[in-house]
Formats: structure tokens, C-alpha cells, sequence
């Protein structure tokens, strides 16, 4: 049980995800208890976001040699750069979409140990309180599925629609 959750962890935060982690970490905690759930569900997302950070510095570091910012990508990096640790971690404690950030520190190179210290800073804790929603509150499987269906919605549009605009092999 703990190396599935590690497992989905992993899945559901690497680079483009398009599961969501919400109603499984809530499940989970039901399960293991809040502590175990949160500290195994951040466990995978720190191994994603390490795979994330070795894959797409490198990549992000060669598209962009020799060419200049848009002034809105500039101004991002800027406000960014302020206070890295903190933005990511807050962006990872919060509801928002996780990606653009995550981009923000690729491009701007953030030290991989101090980005994997951030996403962790951010991720316990939101699966803390996940998991212990599930754990105090016992919520219904059908409950679950029904919120793991509505939050994969936005993300099943996007690859639909990636899939309609894709080139003719």
C-alpha cells in the first residue's frame, strides 16, 4: 500500500501530470493515518520533481541560449528571483496550478537541493490536511471518485484537445 501511494505520488506530479493527487492522498489518509500518507505522498513528489528538474533545466538552459526573454518572461524571472524558496512553496501549498512555477525555477536554474527542499516545504503540509480529511472524516469511495472525475476534467480537455490538433503521421 505504501509503494502504490508512493507510486501514484510519483505519477500524479511528474512534469504534465493529468491525474490528480487530491482524492487519493484524502483516501490514503483513511487508510494509513495522516502522518504516513503525507510524509509517503511527499516522498513522491520530491522523486518527481527531481526527475522534472534533471530533464527540463537542461533542456529549457539549451532552447534558450542566445535568445532574449519576452519582456513579460523577464518581469516573471524577476518577481520570481525575489524570493524563489518561498514562491515555490507556496505555490505547492495552494491550490494553484503547480506548472508554471515549477517552470519559473527550471528556467531560472534553481539549485535543484533547494528546489526539492522548497517543493517538499510546500507539498507536506497540503497533504497533511488531505490526509487528514480522510482520516477524520472517513469520506465515501463514490465521493472520491466523483472529485478524482471533476478535477481530471481540466486536464482530460487538454490532452483531448492536443490530440485533435496533432500533425498527420
Amino acid at each position: 500500500m505504501l509503494l502504490a501511494l508512493l507510486a501514484y505520488a510519483f505519477v500524479s506530479n511528474v512534469a504534465l501530470a493529468l491525474v490528480p493527487h487530491e482524492p487519493v492522498v484524502v483516501f490514503y489518509g483513511s487508510q494509513l493515518g495522516a502522518w504516513t500518507t503525507a510524509v509517503v505522498a511527499t516522498a513522491g513528489t520530491v522523486l518527481a520533481s527531481w526527475v522534472d528538474h534533471r530533464v527540463f533545466v537542461p533542456l529549457i538552459t539549451r532552447a534558450s541560449q542566445g535568445r532574449d526573454l519576452p519582456s513579460l518572461a523577464r518581469a516573471m524571472m524577476r518577481l520570481f528571483n525575489r524570493a524563489p524558496f518561498a514562491v515555490i512553496a507556496v505555490s505547492g501549498l495552494t491550490p494553484l496550478p503547480f506548472f508554471p512555477f515549477k517552470a519559473l525555477a527550471f528556467a531560472a536554474r534553481y539549485p535543484l537541493g533547494s528546489y526539492l527542499a522548497a517543493v517538499a516545504a510546500g507539498r507536506l503540509p497540503r497533504y497533511l490536511l488531505l490526509a487528514w480529511l480522510g482520516a477524520a472524516f472517513k469520506v465515501p469511495l463514490w465521493a472520491l471518485g466523483a472529485l478524482f472525475v471533476l478535477l481530471a476534467i481540466p486536464s482530460l480537455r487538454v490532452a483531448l484537445a492536443r490530440g485533435r490538433t496533432a500533425p498527420a503521421s
